[in-house]
């Protein structure tokens, strides 16, 4: 039903469609739910929302509720799970359309989930798919400018997460809970809004706290927790989690085997192992913050960068920006291909290259070489370095779960950064 609305669109000129969008979307909500039923009013909604770390924290409520023995259902950008059965997220985008959603939903009260924790993209909320989804709980991570040109403004992007935060306060549920990032600039008004359980959180809550590029120690709730995740940013997201799941009476003990076993968050400081001496990370990082993030995560390092986190099409203020970045924390930088859509993607690398000022840098279109390329030159800096112990880290960002490059005219072409670099270290080690 939802295809043949789509193809519908098609012939409707896009500014008559522009004017008809938000009844467009509606609408089509309406009927998504009116379809499966209304299914949000029988199951514990959970959103999750912000520019950055929505999947992981995602997985770890999931994990944190799963440790307390809740049957949950999950849906972002990474994977989708209904109680003990699993499978990726192949449509490239964070929260698909209405119809699969309340589907989703629908499926997930039929196999007796209690909880059904949704990522939530401002894209998602600009088109109404969280519409007609009776909300339980918000958690909010942080916002940044993202999105810009297809919001309009940073402003517009900003109203967009927070109508998930009014839809939440309109929602018939009692005991309607939201959980903000302190620490961020605009949690007070996702704060504002009018809900019987507000939980503000902020990094201090952690302290004392000790990062390392293997994991991080910290302390929650009195409670000493260890997670081999690194990054101050997965202390956040942890956090976030923590403090929804703690609403739920899910205790400290359950907190901590939750954390301590999720050793992989797909896509997310993903460590490839496949029998060398040197760290090789596979990282979505599309934001600059998220990007400064991952780099600053391995600060004892020499770090070889792959970078192509920009995409045709959208926010190309971001491409210098990004460039900049790893301008300062890489030693050693590639720029490669990523999704060019219908721009030119030599263009695309160029409008990074020319912002790299300091650090030796080269463009290898083909992101496969270009991964190769990393790979084997750490091969050889790892057994240059062997005897003073440098250590030595691929970081290959922009994709993480992503299951296609995404080229002109609509073609999609079959990829995962995990299974190239795994291939790819294979063949290093072999020759």
């Amino acid at each position: 039903m939802e295809k043949i609305l789509r193809n519908i669109k098609k012939l409707i000129p896009r500014k008559v469609f522009s004017v008809l969008a938000p009844f467009y979307h509606y609408q089509l909500a309406l009927l998504g739910a009116l379809i499966y039923h209304f299914p949000s009013k029988n199951i514990k909604v959970v959103l999750v929302t912000g520019t950055k770390g929505k999947s992981s924290t995602t997985e770890f409520i999931n994990a944190m509720l799963e440790a307390a023995g809740k049957k949950t259902a999950l849906l972002g950008t990474i994977r989708f799970k209904i109680g003990e059965k699993t499978w990726p997220n192949k449509f490239k985008m964070t929260t698909p359309g209405r119809f699969f959603v309340q589907k989703f939903l629908r499926d997930a009260v039929t196999a007796g989930c209690e909880y059904a924790i949704l990522e939530m993209s401002s894209e998602a909320a600009k088109q109404y798919r969280h519409k007609f989804i009776d909300i339980d709980a918000l958690v909010f991570t942080n916002i940044s400018p993202e999105h810009i040109e297809s919001h309009g403004s940073f402003e517009k992007y900003l109203n967009a997460k927070l109508s998930l935060a009014k839809a939440l306060e309109k929602s018939p549920k009692k005991g309607r809970i939201i959980v903000a990032n302190a620490d961020d600039i605009e949690s007070e008004k996702f704060l504002a809004i009018r809900v019987p359980v507000k939980v503000a959180f902020k990094i201090e809550d952690v302290k004392p706290y000790k990062l390392t590029e293997t994991g991080s120690d910290f302390t929650l709730f009195g409670q000493q927790i260890h997670t081999v995740l690194p990054g101050k940013f997965n202390l956040y997201n942890i956090l976030a989690a923590a403090n929804y799941a703690y609403t739920q009476g899910v205790n400290l003990n359950q907190i901590k085997v939750a954390v301590e076993h999720l050793e992989e968050i797909k896509g997310r400081v993903q460590r490839i192992q496949a029998g060398q001496n040197f760290t090789v990370v596979v990282d979505y990082a599309h934001t600059a913050d998220s990007l400064k993030n991952l780099y600053e995560a391995f600060p004892d390092s020499q770090k070889i960068c792959v970078l192509g986190n920009c995409g045709g099409g959208r926010d190309t203020w971001k491409r210098p920006e990004m460039a900049r970045i790893a301008d300062k924390y890489c030693d050693e930088i590639i720029l490669t291909d990523e999704d060019p859509y219908d721009d030119d993607p030599a263009q695309i690398v160029e409008e990074m290259r020319v912002a790299i000022e300091k650090k030796p840098v080269s463009v290898i279109m083909d992101r496969r070489v270009a991964i190769h390329s990393a790979i084997e030159r750490a091969n050889v800096l790892e057994k240059n370095s062997s005897a003073d112990g440098k250590k030595i880290a691929v970081l290959i960002s922009g994709k993480g779960t992503d299951p296609y490059i995404m080229r002109a005219n609509g073609h999609k072409e079959p990829w995962s950064d995990a299974q190239v670099a795994t291939e790819e270290i294979k063949k290093v080690l072999k020759n």
